[in-house]
This record gives C-alpha cells, structure tokens and sequence, in this order.
C-alpha cells in the first residue's frame, strides 16, 4: 500500500470511517467539509484535521475533494445515489482515478483485492474515501474500516516479501514439480508452499459462503496442476472418501481441497486486523 494521505468530507458513515482509519493507523488524513464544519450528526469534531470550504454546501467540498486526491474511492451497499453519485461525475469530469465498489454484488474479501490492485496500478498516495452518510447505509462504516485495514495489511505483506512469492498463479502456469499429490493432505500442504503469502492471508480471512468464489481460478489450477482431470485417481478418491460421496467428480473434488486448505488456513493465516 503506497497511500501516504487519506482524505475526505468527514460525512458520516464511509467519510468518517476512512479518517478514523487514518487516524488509527498513524496515516495523515485531512480533507474539504462545508463551512461550519457540517454534517448529518451536527458539528465535525475537532480532532478531524480538515478543512472548510467557502460554503456551507455539500457539493464546493465534495469537488475540492476529488481535485486535491490522486484518486477516489467510492464504497457502497448498493448504486450510488446523491453526493456518492456527484463524486464519481466529478471524477469523470476532471479525469481522476476512480473505483466504486457495490458491496451488495461484490464479497469484502473480492473487494480488498480489486482495491489494492487499484491503488497500485495508478500510483495512489493520496487517497479520497467517498460513500453514503450513515443514515442512508447503515453498515457502510464497518465495511468500509474493515477494507482498509485488510488493504494495509496486505500492503504491509507485499512490501515486505520478495517479488517471486507475490507473483500470481494460474491454470496456464507449468506444475512446480512432477510429483503429484495422492492425498487430500498432500494436496493441502502442496498449495500451502506455492501460494503467495497474501493469497494465503486473503483466503484465511474469507468466509465459508465466500470459498464459491475461488473455483474458476483456484479450483482450475487444483483441477489442472494436480491431474485431476488427468488420471490421478488417487487423489480423487481421497477427495471421495473425505467427502463420503462416491459419485464425486473433478469439480467436488477440488472444492473439496479448496475447503480443506481454508480450514488449515483459518489457524494458521487469518488476517489480523492493524489497530
């Protein structure tokens, strides 16, 4: 993560859950709020460093906003309405960064990725946080930290390791070695050493209902590297027996090793949240 500032209108809900984060995590934060320091729950406290624009409008801030970040981030339950909708037209219009994440149809951990591949493909230091006030979207705030904090930690992660153990894997790539694995347990501990560290993190912080996602990508290079599709029988019926399902086929096998390295994953890679 190269963010050195973050900004925003210090709103309720994903403004103000952006400069908590900041402010919790040592992060310089600041921003444009309307003169008077307004919002929805009365006056913006003090210890917010921002400042106010000539108005008492919502709308002078939100641009001044988008003209002083290198690119904006728009979060939400849902399309984008009102000032949530106003920042993206700014952006649009002054040709500035910018990515909206409906959360209703994409998981926090997808979410997490898509974000960080964002900030880093267009050199964000300076990072606007916009989304709905907290009496329009209730869960906004939560959401909104917790995506920070998983972005910072894996920012954290990807500074720290050397680029070949950040490289992606897919179902394109060569298998690392010959030997195949028999088992369920073998195949486990053999993803276990060739996935990056952050892929690992990201998966240990997912959700049971969240692992569906993974099979057009981790379950195709399970299916394909391991010979599953293949001949490798073995393994096959160590995915059947584990399961108890004797009709299992290539599909319910790899997400058979897919639930059973997010479970190995869960003691030993959960990501911890900063504070």
């Amino acid at each position: 993560m190269m963010i050195k500032k973050i900004i925003s209108g210090a709103q309720t809900g994903a403004d103000r859950a952006a400069l908590d984060f900041a402010i919790n995590n040592d992060i310089p934060h600041g921003g444009w709020v309307p003169r008077g320091r307004k919002a929805e729950d009365g006056i913006i406290a003090e210890h917010y460093k921002v400042k106010e624009a000539s108005t008492s409008a919502y709308s002078p801030r939100t641009e001044l906003n988008v003209l002083d970040s290198d690119g904006t981030l728009i979060l939400s339950h849902g399309e984008l309405s009102g000032g949530s909708a106003l920042t993206k037209k700014l952006a649009q219009k002054y040709g500035k960064p910018c990515l909206h994440i409906n959360l209703n149809q994409n998981p926090e951990f997808q979410a997490t990725v898509d974000v960080s591949h964002w900030i880093n493909a267009n050199g964000i230091e300076i990072l606007n946080v916009a989304g709905p006030r907290a009496s329009n979207d209730p869960k906004i705030y939560i959401s909104t930290v917790s995506i920070l904090e998983t972005v910072l930690y894996l920012g954290t992660i990807e500074e720290t390791m050397p680029d070949f153990i950040n490289r992606p894997y897919g179902i394109e790539e060569p298998p690392i070695n010959d030997k195949y694995p028999e088992t369920l347990d073998q195949a486990v501990k053999q993803l276990i050493d060739e996935l990056p560290l952050k892929d690992k993190a990201r998966l240990a912080g997912m959700t049971q209902s969240d692992l569906k996602h993974l099979h057009p990508s981790l379950g195709e290079y399970i299916k394909t590297h391991y010979r599953i599709l293949n001949g490798n029988e073995k393994l096959m019926a160590s995915c059947r027996q584990v399961a108890d399902v004797e009709t299992l086929d290539a599909d319910g096998a790899a997400s058979v090793v897919v639930m059973e390295l997010w479970k190995s994953l869960q003691n030993t890679h959960r990501i911890r949240r900063v504070k």
